[in-house]
């Protein structure tokens, strides 16, 4: 099975003014004529790395990667808690990807996305399905009301001690939802309660994406920078907290009406960040699309042959 594609530079790079005061930075990689390709980071606030564009074959696909609204290379960043977030929803994003694909005069992509941005991906193709020709996701995941309850207190019952930590560090008031405690304190005037915050929630995710994975799985290095673990916690908070900013249901219902799109989803089997029956329903719910279920996968790219699956479906979906 292929592997990843060799490390390479992106040929053209900008920023896009999307209204609201925001500016997103976006880069174009691999062969300006070929197959157009937009690739949607997970997080929220995680950013596009350059790992996302080594998914596609340079000589084939003309692919589009962006940080979204409030995160990496994008203006401004949610790290800073007077940044307005009111103007940070699926929405905003869905218009984004649009404004994005006009700027580019691009007619139809591939839409490519993991974890939160799987999510997005099915947001934009509900809302735009004229303009995506494929969908290719991993670890697949609705940010359903349900989805944020298990990531936040029911999965007490497989890591009770770290479930324990991650709630006493919110300190919620009675009656309080945890990620909406921790979104309080995320915008608390005082930086040290911000900063405990963001780091016992970027702890939390470490503890439950660990889960499955191998023994050498580590925490990851890239909450030891101040800036991206406060806008990661943040952006992460505010979207969990009303559920994506979609009605229940409303992308699998809308799966239904995509048999004319091909979809490819891929998911460990171990994921329990993201159960793996939110990608069989996804897949029931899509007529025609295609799930793979890697056995000794959790959630993410780093381990398994889910890499290698997603660099399969995009070279297939190319010819």
């Amino acid at each position: 099975m292929a592997s990843l594609f060799d490390e390479i530079e992106p040929y053209e790079v900008g920023t896009l003014d999307v209204g609201d005061g925001q500016r997103l930075y976006w880069e174009a990689c691999g062969n300006p004529a070929g197959k157009p390709a937009v690739v949607l980071h997970g997080g929220p606030g995680s950013g596009a790395t350059p790992v996302w564009r080594r998914f596609f074959d340079p000589t084939t696909y003309r692919a589009v990667l962006f940080d979204q609204r409030g995160c990496g290379r994008s203006t401004p960043n949610a790290a800073d808690p007077t940044v307005d977030l009111s103007v940070n929803t699926t929405g905003h994003l869905v218009a984004d990807i649009e404004r994005l694909r006009e700027h580019l005069k691009i007619d139809r992509w591939l839409v490519f996305g993991g974890s939160w941005g799987a999510t997005l991906a099915q947001a934009y193709t509900r809302a735009h399905p004229e303009r995506v020709s494929e969908v290719v996701l991993f670890s697949v995941t609705t940010t359903s009301r349900r989805e944020v309850d298990w990531v936040t207190h029911a999965m007490r019952r497989l890591i009770p001690e770290a479930w324990e930590r991650f709630r006493a560090a919110a300190q919620p008031r009675p009656a309080e939802r945890i990620v909406d405690a921790y979104a309080r304190r995320l915008a608390d005037p005082d930086l040290q309660v911000r900063d405990a915050a963001a780091w016992a929630w970027c702890a939390w995710e470490d503890d439950h994406v660990a889960i499955g994975q191998p023994d050498s799985a580590r925490p990851s290095t890239r909450y030891e920078d101040p800036v991206f673990r406060a806008c990661f916690a943040r952006l992460v908070t505010h979207y969990w907290r009303h559920a994506a900013f979609l009605p229940d249901g409303a992308l699998l219902a809308a799966a239904h009406g995509f048999g004319h799109i091909p979809a490819v989803f891929v998911h460990g089997q171990r994921d329990i960040s993201g159960p793996p029956d939110i990608a069989y329903d996804l897949a029931q719910a899509w007529p025609g699309s295609r799930l793979v279920l890697v056995d000794d996968a959790a959630h993410g790219v780093d381990h398994g042959d889910i890499a290698a699956h997603l660099v399969a479906a995009t070279i297939r979906l190319a010819s």
